[in-house]
């Protein structure tokens, strides 16, 4: 009997136990958030250890809602085509746009691998969870049903619409240009700056790289470390909104950075319509039928919901934007269908040498941007990336319609990714780029300016890539902290190439008072945007005058009409330089003169008394300036109520990266890692970056136990 009970009491605790241990697996695959932890460093740095990679995606999700509140969960909702639903009807232009671009893809999201889309489904997951937990955050109209497609749809590409309304309305991308709606890259001072350093240049004898965005500081750029065992150990930006806006990082062996380039990747072809069958055009020959298309959005109208459908007609070739005087006109784009984005950017974060980062690349799903490599062979690479057409024409304009008859007359194909621009280990040990062309990318080489294809970025080198050249183009060996120094470098090299000029035209006159103790000071200014630095203020108040640049002025004049001799391919290096028009110069030097001192009280004020960083409880001096001075550390201001100039953008994220057996790094993001104010990490980088410092990267796991300050589940305390 003593047995038997024994026997039932073992029993009932082997089942109590079993049963523990399913309700544990099963809340395991139902919870993500227990297979996944956060430790946070120095600065609120997010480094995710995940058993997986949904459970990776969910922690990303939930720590960018976490640190940026709704605007994930927003982002998801315009890449659901149902913002008007929840806004209203002024966002219903972009319902229908990005619903046109969801009916290519939807069908293919299967095709997509499991890994890539276990992380489109966690981060959706966590987005939902934030959405149902946080509501006040949110309209009182937010779903939270939102799918790994809709993640994925944060990333499609559309037609440009700015261009659709350039060639509609046949005027300038200048008239078009409104600053609430340009697309990304569409700024004076927008870009990125970039450095690949070989072995052979550096103290350590190990590869480099340096890169730095400079957008505006709403651009969400996002700092954290993804690992999961065995698939990834990746640290990088992921930018606010998505998981695969990845636009530079690194891995134990490699790392990449972008720069924005220049490319032609549409056209508008007019089809002849057929005059005898109704909604048809001719094409080799043959009548060919055009798609309709109904699409009904429905949008939010007071208390209820209202919906509006729209008639769309496409071709094969793409949508058609216009049809009159016995034309069809489409417009023919590169990426039209594309969905492989976030595949292609998972493919090159786990690639491990610079042949498997090379066939991510392949894929062409990425369709712009130049590409700046370095890994832990010594390796470094650049690629003027673009899924650009293979011509049958010649290049046109965005209001010039093409005619096409037939196959013959439109591109089918891309320029093969063997024959884009590229340079692998080049002479001399360094790549640098700044957005110029790639011709210049390494001028230890011959410079080759006759581009291969007709559509290949025409040469330019701007004053920022060329004062990049003079910093790194020698046969000096850098260390990565040098590399982090030269990266704040104050230089305005604009000054070095007029100033004399100026300096020249104003004695001219016989100067007297402050005019003459001004050009004095100029005199003796450094050519450096420093802090410290006195005549700066003036020469950018000058310059801007003289150029018709600035507040309540029109475009800028043409080179020609200020410099003496503008940029000029056969002298790239050392133009523009010189005064077009002395006379004019001198009026303007007068001009800034008294309306430094009007704004500022003085003169002879300091650089940093008028820039300043703003952010928080910070108001510290910056360094610094815009393309137009020609500076490498790129900063862009708005003025502030006290009329001082804020700091809104320019450089955010910088990073530099030694590749050795462990990767050895500094970093700092300019705007911190949340954009909530009673955040500690709100502002908690800002005088550093004013500074010039950064903060070194806990990459290693050692180093990230070490430096943690914080450790948590993403999500668990919303159960507890």
């Amino acid at each position: 009997m003593k047995f038997l009970s024994l026997f039932l009491f073992l029993s009932v605790l082997f089942h109590v136990d079993l049963y523990s241990q399913q309700r544990r697996v099963s809340a395991d695959k139902n919870e993500p958030w227990r297979r996944v932890e956060v430790i946070r460093t120095d600065k609120g740095v997010p480094h995710i250890r995940a058993r997986d990679l949904y459970a990776a995606g969910y922690a990303l999700a939930w720590l960018q809602s976490e640190d940026y509140g709704s605007v994930t969960g927003m982002r998801l909702l315009q890449a659901s085509g149902r913002w008007a639903s929840v806004a209203g009807y002024e966002r219903i232009e972009s319902d229908f746009n990005i619903r046109r671009e969801r009916e290519k893809a939807q069908a293919k999201y299967r095709l997509l691998s499991k890994d890539v889309r276990d992380v489109y489904d966690g981060f959706a997951a966590a987005a939902n969870r934030f959405i149902k937990l946080h509501p006040g955050e949110f309209p009182a109209s937010m779903p939270s049903d939102f799918s790994g497609f809709d993640v994925l749809s944060t990333e499609l590409i559309g037609p440009s619409q700015q261009k659709i309304r350039i060639f509609l309305n046949q005027r300038s991308a200048r008239a078009e240009e409104d600053p609430a709606t340009m697309e990304e890259g569409g700024g004076p001072d927008d870009g990125s700056n970039t450095w690949a350093l070989a072995p052979t240049r550096t103290v350590s004898g190990k590869a480099i790289l340096m890169r730095n965005p400079h957008l505006r500081w709403t651009a969400g750029y996002y700092e954290a470390h993804m690992t999961v065992p065995g698939m990834i150990d990746f640290y990088g930006d992921f930018r606010i909104g998505g998981p695969f806006g990845v636009i530079g990082g690194f891995n134990r062996d490699l790392g990449w950075s972008t720069t924005n380039n220049s490319q032609d990747l549409d056209h508008v072809y007019a089809l002849e319509a057929d005059p005898t069958k109704a909604d048809h055009y001719l094409f080799d020959g043959r009548s060919v039928p055009l798609t309709r298309e109904l699409i009904t959005v429905p949008f939010r109208n007071g208390g209820g919901i209202s919906t509006e459908t729209r008639e769309y007609w496409s071709t094969e070739l793409g949508p058609v934007i216009k049809r009159a005087d016995g034309k069809i006109y489409v417009f023919k784009y590169a990426g039209d269908g594309e969905y492989r984005a976030g595949e292609q950017f998972l493919r090159m974060m786990r690639s491990r040498t610079l042949a498997e980062w090379q066939n991510a690349m392949k894929m062409r799903a990425r369709v712009t941007s130049n590409f700046t490599y370095a890994d832990r062979s010594g390796n470094i690479y650049y690629v003027w990336n673009a899924a650009l057409p293979l011509l049958p024409h010649p290049p046109a304009d965005d209001l010039t319609a093409l005619p096409a008859k037939g196959k013959n007359d439109v591109w089918t194909d891309l320029v093969p990714f063997a024959s884009l621009p590229q340079f692998l280990n080049p002479p001399g040990g360094y790549i640098h780029n700044e957005n110029s062309s790639h011709h210049f990318t390494n001028v230890r080489m011959p410079i080759v300016t006759k581009n291969t294809f007709p559509n290949f970025e025409q040469p330019r080198l701007s004053l920022r890539s060329q004062l990049a050249i003079q910093l790194v183009g020698g046969d000096e060996k850098f260390s990565l902290e040098d590399i982090v120094r030269l990266k704040h470098n104050y230089r305005a090299l604009l000054a070095d190439r007029i100033k004399p000029d100026l300096i020249a035209a104003v004695r001219s006159t016989d100067p007297e008072g402050e005019i003459a103790s001004a050009l004095a000071m100029l005199v003796k200014w450094d050519n450096t945007t420093s802090p410290e630095s006195r005549g700066s203020v003036l020469f950018q108040e000058w310059w801007r005058h003289y150029s018709n640049i600035g507040e309540g002025r029109g475009p800028a004049l043409p080179d020609d009409k200020r410099y003496a001799k503008p940029w000029s391919i056969d002298e790239p290096l050392t133009t523009p330089r010189g005064l077009a028009d002395p006379k004019r110069a001198v009026a303007s030097f007068v001009w800034a003169v008294e309306e430094v001192k009007k704004r500022y009280g003085s003169y002879d004020v300091r650089w940093g008394d008028v820039h300043r960083v703003r952010r928080g409880i910070v108001d510290v001096p910056v360094g610094g300036c815009g393309n137009d001075l020609g500076c490498f550390r790129i900063m862009t201001f708005e003025r502030d109520r006290d009329g001082k100039m804020a700091a809104v953008g320019g450089d955010c994220w910088v990073l530099a990266v030694e590749f050795g057996d462990v990767p050895r790094a500094y970093s700092v993001l300019a705007y911190g890692q949340s954009s909530r104010p009673d955040s500690p990490y709100h502002a908690d980088q800002a005088e550093m970056f004013a500074k010039g410092e950064l903060k070194k990267v806990a990459f290693d796991s050692k180093d990230v136990d070490t430096q943690a300050i914080k450790r948590y589940r993403p999500g668990a305390e919303a159960v507890r």
